[in-house]
């Protein structure tokens, strides 16, 4: 238990992380299954208020839906919550016009946005409406 609250003192977690900190400290599954189950009755973890912060976090930042459903997978997220997250942020096209009216309308921004994990759709239709696009 000790362990599991001083990894929450440095960050957030969510089940699965926090029960990879105590697999890695050396717990056996009973007790990381134990310790987490006690936690998150607390509400020290809870992965769905994990899931809509870092999403939104995330999003602040420039990324893209399938960036920020790609991060909270690895961190261990269901998929249900990870969609809901997704499904509550602003819609990905006006984070998307966002960076562009911030770079402006050229090839780098189309790149920059698929780096980021914004879909195809949503890239192809900034294109679609871009009247004035620089080369490079």
């Amino acid at each position: 238990m000790e362990r599991a609250l001083r990894a929450l003192r440095h960050r957030d977690h969510t089940s699965a992380s926090l029960e990879a900190v105590l697999a890695r400290a050396g717990a056996s599954p009973a007790e990381r299954s134990d310790v987490v189950d006690r936690i998150r009755s607390l509400g020290y973890v809870d992965d769905t208020r994990f899931a809509v912060r870092r999403a939104e976090a995330l999003a602040e930042r420039g990324a893209g839906d399938r960036k920020i459903e790609l991060d909270l997978e690895r961190h261990g997220v269901a998929e249900d919550i990870a969609s809901a997250a997704v499904a509550g942020l602003e819609p990905e096209r006006q984070r998307a016009d966002r960076i562009v009216s911030q770079r402006g309308a050229r090839a780098s921004t189309v790149r920059l946005l698929a780096s980021r994990g914004f879909s195809e759709d949503v890239i192809e239709a900034i294109v679609a409406d871009a009247s004035a696009w620089e080369l490079g």
